[in-house]
């Protein structure tokens, strides 16, 4: 069972990966100008005390900005008036779904 948990973990954590990159391909996301930001998601997926856990991340310093919102100067001493864009949650509200009903049943979507 511990496989096959870890197999549906990894395959849904991979798909949200995929998501959130196409969601910061352009509007209503983030546009691309290098791929820097895009390119900069990973996926990592663990296995301890019998719990399995998948964390879908970057360390990319313009995420929060570009997730939430910025209005102001930067520490470069650039303005901003930049809007959030949608790419993160609604990559999670569209695999949420999928992955909860795999979980339940134990099979991968073919």
């Amino acid at each position: 069972m511990r496989a096959r948990t870890r197999a549906i973990t990894r395959h849904h954590a991979m798909l949200l990966w995929v998501r959130i990159q196409k969601n910061a391909s352009g509007r209503p996301g983030p546009n691309v100008i290098t791929g820097q930001y895009r390119a900069s998601w990973d996926v990592k997926v663990t296995t301890a005390g019998g719990q399995v856990s998948a964390v879908v991340f970057t360390e990319a310093p313009q995420s929060r900005r570009l997730k939430y919102d910025f209005v102001g100067v930067d520490q470069l001493g650039r303005q901003y008036r930049q809007p959030p864009y949608p790419h993160i949650e609604p990559a999670y509200r569209q695999t949420e779904p999928g992955v909860v009903q795999a979980l339940r049943t134990g099979v991968l979507p073919r």
